[in-house]
């Protein structure tokens, strides 16, 4: 699924190019620490998810019910979005994916064939454990420039 208007912009020339960053956990600090970008390092392009979910939201129907609240002694109308199940969740975070990562340069798989920018590749990656790790510093990454983009913007 793509949100994107695909007349206004191609989602390569959306979102933020990163130079791939080989990480590890460190034991005695407990936390991971990511190396610099090796030369010639493979590139991504990111953008944030809040654009896909905020239209998934959009389109999620509320369920409203009718319950009893004790203390007043009166039946309450309360609306909620029913939990997804398994299969939805998991096909909504690998939705999420394929729209947060917009492009692909250099990089390879470990046999030298060169690695395309495909929903099904994308989630491939992500199975890697130090990719998913640079995935979410990524994320992180941009959505923090745009909080200080929106205050910049608010200020004015």
């Amino acid at each position: 699924m793509t949100v994107f208007n695909e007349q206004a912009k191609k989602p390569e020339t959306e979102g933020h190019w990163f130079k791939f960053q080989a990480s590890h956990f460190d034991q005695e600090k407990k936390e991971v620490i990511f190396d610099d970008p090796e030369e010639g390092a493979a590139e991504f392009c990111f953008r944030s998810m809040i654009p896909y979910f905020m239209e998934k939201m959009k389109a999620r129907k509320r369920k409203f019910e009718f319950v009893f609240n004790p203390v007043s002694r009166a039946m309450e109308r309360v609306s909620y979005y029913p939990d997804l199940t398994a299969e939805e969740q998991q096909k909504e975070a690998d939705d999420a994916a394929d729209y947060a990562i917009t492009g692909i340069k250099n990089a390879k798989w470990a046999d030298g064939k060169p690695i395309e920018c495909t929903r099904e590749n994308k989630l491939k990656l992500l199975k890697d454990e130090q990719f998913d790790r640079f995935f979410g510093r990524c994320i992180k990454l941009i959505a923090e420039l745009e909080a200080s983009e929106a205050e910049v913007a608010e200020k004015n």
